[in-house]
């Protein structure tokens, strides 16, 4: 009687309408499942102010507007509503608890992530981080937890997890994952043409990811 209520209340937020965020940390896959879900048919929210390079020849599908979430600046989520948008997880305790959300948390291989940020750095030009990969992952990982503990004590939110290199390897039973945890009708056959083997660039050969 408890989980009915509960989900009476959600669905009563915005009139039982919500909005789809992609998250995760930087280089975990984000952009890729924006792309995903466009191709599968979602109305998504992007502006391309950031271009595509290198690091991401396929676009980032960022929405310049996110940034200011720390900022109180929240009035664009009205645009959002029924949509798909790329929001990366030091945001998401910005979001104003008058939405419904379910989020899409991308989760990745950490060590697979420091190895494509240092290379996104580096063809920037920009220094390296000083800190070792052992520290930074530590970082990354207290950092993962605070979150997962942030996203369980808030009842307007949804989380489905999916896991970058298993997406890459099955992509098939993750995509049906996503379709049933977002109540849609995408389609999962335009879905599964966006992966590109050849932009997975960073591999980590040992097993564990986050």
């Amino acid at each position: 009687m408890k989980n009915l209520s509960r989900d009476i209340e959600i669905e009563g937020i915005n009139g039982g309408r919500y909005i789809t965020i992609v998250s995760g940390l930087p280089r975990s896959g984000t952009s890729m499942m924006m792309r995903m879900l466009e191709a599968g048919g979602m109305d998504i929210l992007t502006d391309h102010i950031r271009v595509a390079n290198y690091d991401n020849p396929l676009g980032y599908y960022e929405f310049e507007k996110v940034r200011k979430l720390k900022n109180g600046e929240t009035e664009w989520l009205q645009e959002a509503n029924g949509k798909a948008v790329k929001v990366i997880s030091a945001l998401l305790e910005y979001l104003p608890e008058n939405y419904h959300y379910r989020i899409i948390f991308m989760r990745r291989n950490i060590n697979e992530i420091l190895a494509s940020q240092k290379k996104m750095l580096i063809n920037r030009g920009e220094p390296v981080n000083s800190i070792d990969d052992v520290e930074m992952a530590q970082i990354f990982q207290k950092h993962l937890n605070q979150v997962n503990n942030w996203l369980i004590q808030h009842h307007n939110i949804k989380v489905e997890n999916i896991n970058y290199n298993e997406l890459l390897q099955n992509p098939s039973s993750n995509l049906i994952k996503v379709n049933k945890f977002l109540d849609k009708y995408l389609d999962i056959e335009s879905m599964l043409a966006i992966p590109d083997p050849n932009l997975y660039r960073q591999r980590e050969n040992r097993p564990g990811t986050t």
